[in-house]
């Protein structure tokens, strides 16, 4: 849609969007709103809002006003920043665990993304794979082709890629599903009460962090199922298995029952537990997955050992 507007108005610098207000959305902040309605982070939202790109019933209004169910709104998009590229690079502890003409499954060392992403300068499994020789699938956005599921740059553990495009498609469909079993170790602060239990809460992007995501009425339904393992003076070793995928899920639950992961500082850790131990992410380890094999329909199962920083954080939790 292509519009002209007023000095002072709306700048026809990208997409001009025009629609009412829905009642879901009624008194929530204009930044909120837009954020949520475009699936823009808060910081654009609010910057495009600050630089009088959304108007409300034709006039611009601070990001901090709310909005009214069936207001007109109208939005110049910002234009899409360009797919990171995909670079082909040895990554240090990256470790194939299996590949075939279909799957390669790895063990993914802390600090390495799953692939590219505005933002991220750092090592990636698939520009590792591709230094390795693997040709992954041509699905999905190109800098996430052959990508079925991610772990946090902070997160270790296994992680199934899709080399070919049935592949793919089974494994997209199967995670969906919820038909792939996922287990990790997390070991959390506190002993959880009851020892094992589930958590059904949705999570959405947090209202007022960017970089930070919680339960959040309305957010996309989000289940985990934990049971205690260990226990400890100050900590507990959990095995939590997940039914669904969203971001930093177990992360978000786990903080949300006041029990945060050992070493997240970003959602509540204690800091001092978390220098004594040595650690400088979250103790969080994807330890188990399991499917149906897109080809041979068998179910296989593969695990990863802890790494070496928890490994020695939970010896000295046993000491």
């Amino acid at each position: 849609m292509t519009s002209t507007y007023d000095a002072g108005h709306l700048r026809p610098t990208g997409d001009v969007r025009s629609l009412p207000v829905p009642d879901g959305l009624d008194g929530m902040r204009l930044d909120q709103a837009v954020s949520r309605l475009f699936g823009l982070s808060r910081t654009t939202a609010a910057t495009l809002v600050e630089a009088g790109d959304a108007l409300v019933d034709g006039v611009a209004r601070p990001k901090s006003d709310r909005v009214s169910a069936g207001s007109w709104l109208e939005v110049v998009l910002p234009a899409p920043a360009a797919a990171p590229t995909v670079i082909a690079e040895t990554v240090p502890g990256l470790r194939v665990v299996y590949s075939d003409d279909d799957i390669v499954v790895v063990d993914k060392p802390v600090g390495v993304a799953a692939h590219p992403s505005p933002g991220w300068s750092g090592p990636t499994v698939i520009g590792g794979l591709a230094a390795l020789g693997h040709t992954i699938a041509t699905s999905g956005a190109a800098e996430r082709q052959g990508i079925v599921h991610r772990l946090d740059v902070g997160t270790t553990g296994v992680m199934v890629v899709a080399k070919s495009e049935q592949a793919y498609s089974l494994l997209k469909r199967a995670f969906k599903a919820r038909e792939v079993e996922k287990r990790y170790h997390a070991v959390v602060q506190g002993h959880l009460d009851p020892l094992r239990g589930t958590v059904d809460a949705p999570i959405d992007r947090h209202p007022h962090h960017d970089y930070r995501w919680a339960v959040v009425a309305g957010g996309k339904p989000s289940i985990t199922h934990y049971d205690t393992l260990e226990a400890f003076p100050a900590a507990s070793l959990l095995d939590v298995r997940l039914e669904t995928g969203r971001t930093h899920q177990i992360r978000v639950h786990l903080s949300t029952l006041r029990h945060p992961c050992v070493g997240d500082l970003t959602y509540g850790a204690d800091p001092t537990l978390s220098a004594r131990l040595g650690l400088a992410r979250q103790w969080l380890h994807a330890h188990e997955l399991a499917f149906e094999h897109p080809r041979t329909a068998e179910q296989v199962r593969f695990v990863s050992d802890y790494p070496d920083d928890l490994e020695v954080a939970l010896r000295i939790l046993r000491d």
